[in-house]
C-alpha cells in the first residue's frame, strides 16, 4: 500500500516549524530528509525515523517496524500530532545520522565486460 499525499502534508506541515526539511517521492512512499540527512520516511501511512540513541531516548516504548520487506528497522513514531515533540525529535537525532553519500563521478568511459 502506498502512502497518500494528504499524509506527506500533513507531516510536512507538523514539521514546519524546523527549517530545511524536505521530501523526496521512492516507490509510492517518500524518503523525508533534514538539512539534506534522510531522518526517515513515511511508509504505509506511518512516519518511520532512524534508530538513532536519541529517538530512542526520546521514544523509549517505540515500536521497532520494517518500512519494506528487506529493510533495517527503523522507530515507528506515535505523537505525530506534537508539533513540538516531531522538532524536538528531529533535531535530536540530526547529529547522530550519517552525512549524505557523495556521488560517483561517471566519466564518461564504459569498461568493455571480460
Amino acid at each position: 500500500m502506498a502512502s497518500s499525499k494528504e499524509y506527506l502534508h500533513f507531516i510536512l506541515e507538523q514539521l514546519s516549524d524546523l527549517d530545511d526539511i524536505s521530501y523526496r517521492p521512492m516507490m509510492g512512499e517518500f524518503i523525508l530528509y533534514y538539512r539534506g540527512k534522510i531522518v526517515g520516511g513515511i511508509y504505509d501511512d506511518r512516519l518511520l525515523v532512524k534508530k538513532t540513541r536519541s529517538a530512542l531516548e526520546l521514544m523509549p516504548a517505540a515500536i521497532c517496524e520494517l518500512p519494506y520487506e528487506g529493510a533495517k528497522e527503523m522507530l515507528l513514531v506515535d505523537d505525530v500530532d506534537s508539533k513540538a515533540f516531531l522538532a524536538e525529535l528531529v533535531e535530536a537525532m540530526y547529529d547522530e545520522l550519517p552525512s549524505p553519500k557523495q556521488k560517483r563521478k561517471n566519466s564518461g568511459v564504459r569498461q568493455k565486460p571480460h
